[in-house]
């Protein structure tokens, strides 16, 4: 694998249980790519993930990515520390000894991504007592001040308010976009509007099988989708009626 590559799956097969949940999955994932990945509940998306981020691990096939890379995830339901939002994110830095900060200095860094997603004004509050929205861009901050060259998202904005889902959806795509941007976002989305509006390409999963993988415009193409993937074709048709 070439080094720039952000991600590599060579005929991955992920088990859980005695159930094969991802099967011969093959992926290439370049830098900057913005890649969702859809397809109904149970069909892998939220297991490519974590195999992705190495927290489950592959049966059969192989895993590569160069040893610098950098990668955060973000669950749907984020996982915050009884402290403040401010610590919430400055712990997180301060731990991470490929960062080499003082405790100062991760502090410095956590207020500087808290402004970056607009939660100044609560940064001495608790994380868990935020609202949903406010929690979830707290996740973000703590994701965001890693600097990850990978940024895995699973439904980051299913469980919010349509204010907060477009706040939410602002961040990542203000973190993630544009051309001078070289960070990969890699997210599992039900919601296909957001996918439209995100992504660069789509990877479509149906029985832990990758069953389309195309770029946005031509997934979002009813003909061109109906003949490269007729199961792909089906499941926009059913997401949109």
């Amino acid at each position: 694998m070439n080094k720039t590559h952000a991600v590599q799956l060579m005929g991955v097969s992920v088990q859980l249980g005695n159930r094969t949940v991802l099967k011969q999955v093959e992926v290439l994932i370049e830098p900057g790519e913005r890649v969702a990945l859809v397809g109904a509940n149970g069909s892998g998306k939220s297991t490519l993930l974590r195999t992705l981020h190495g927290l489950l691990p592959v049966q059969q096939g192989h895993l590569r990515r160069h040893p610098t890379l950098r990668q955060a995830m973000l669950f749907q339901k984020p996982h915050l520390l009884r402290i403040s939002a401010l610590g919430n994110v400055a712990l997180g830095l301060w731990l991470d000894r490929g960062l080499g900060l003082s405790w100062a200095q991760a502090k410095q860094a956590a207020a500087a991504a808290l402004r970056r997603v607009g939660l100044t004004a609560v940064a001495r509050q608790g994380g868990r007592q935020l609202s949903g929205g406010q929690q979830q861009r707290l996740a973000l901050a703590r994701a965001w001040a890693r600097q990850p060259d990978v940024l895995l998202l699973d439904e980051p904005t299913a469980s919010l308010d349509p204010h907060a889902k477009r706040e939410v959806e602002g961040l990542i795509a203000e973190f993630t976009g544009g051309a001078s941007s070289d960070m990969t976002l890699i997210w599992a989305s039900h919601n296909l509007g957001q996918v439209k509006r995100l992504a660069s390409r789509v990877i479509y999963l149906e029985a832990g099988r990758i069953e389309a993988d195309l770029p946005v415009d031509v997934f979002f193409n009813a003909a061109e989708l109906a003949l490269l993937s007729p199961a792909a074709h089906a499941f926009v048709q059913g997401e949109l009626s």
